[in-house]
């Protein structure tokens, strides 16, 4: 059996700004596909962008994502909730 190792204290995690820019939409509750109308990119381009940061936050759904992230100061931790709407 193989044991990783982390080491003790807060770990560096780096990410895009687009990765940023996706977790914090998908915080506020939108889809993968509301993310992307939004963005102008493919609904297959945010899951990609979201498999990154979960694996470079080392978990494996949007919330604990969220949590993480926000715990780690790379996304506001009170997400603003809808789109902008042209009046």
């Amino acid at each position: 059996m193989t044991t990783i190792q982390r080491p003790e204290g807060p770990r560096s995690v780096r990410l895009t700004k687009r990765e940023v820019q996706i977790l914090s939409l998908v915080a506020q509750g939108h889809t993968s596909q509301e993310v992307a109308d939004q963005l102008f990119v493919s609904a297959r381009t945010v899951g990609f962008h979201l498999a990154n940061v979960y694996e470079k936050l080392e978990v494996g759904n949007r919330v604990q994502a969220f949590r993480v992230a926000a715990r780690l100061g790379l996304i506001p931790s009170e997400p603003v909730i809808g789109f902008a709407q042209a009046a």
